[in-house]
C-alpha cells in the first residue's frame, strides 16, 4: 500500500466531515447518492429512496452541503439535483490513509 503525502484536508475539515456523517440517516442519505452517481437525485427521489422528505431532510442536506459532501443545485425553477461531491470524499479517504504504516518498519503490505 502506498502512502499518501499529496492530501489537502485540514484535520478540522476532516472533522467536520465525520460530524456531518455522524447521523445513521445523513450516512444512509450519502451512500444513497454515491449510488446514483455524479449525476444525484432530485430531493424528491433522495427522499423516496431514502425514506426521509420535509423538513428533515433539507436538516440533514444543509448540514452535508456545509460540511463539503454534497453539492445541490438548481435545475430549472423548482427541481433541487443533490449530488455527491466526489472530490471531497476522495480526500477525506486520504485523509484516513495518509499515514498508513508509517511506524511501521515494514510496508502494509508485507
Amino acid at each position: 500500500m502506498e502512502v499518501i503525502s499529496n492530501y489537502s484536508l485540514s484535520i478540522e475539515k476532516a472533522a467536520s466531515c465525520f460530524a456531518a456523517l455522524g447521523s445513521e440517516q445523513r450516512l444512509s442519505i450519502l451512500k444513497i447518492l454515491v449510488r446514483s452517481g455524479p449525476v444525484g437525485l432530485t430531493i424528491g427521489e433522495l427522499g423516496d429512496r431514502s425514506g426521509v422528505t420535509g423538513s428533515t431532510l433539507t436538516h440533514h442536506m444543509k448540514i452535508l452541503t456545509q460540511a463539503g459532501m454534497v453539492e445541490q443545485k438548481k435545475n430549472g425553477r423548482s427541481i433541487i439535483c443533490a449530488a455527491v461531491s466526489f472530490d471531497e470524499i476522495q480526500k477525506l479517504s486520504e485523509f484516513l490513509l495518509q499515514d498508513c504504516c508509517v511506524d511501521r518498519k515494514v510496508t502494509c503490505d508485507d
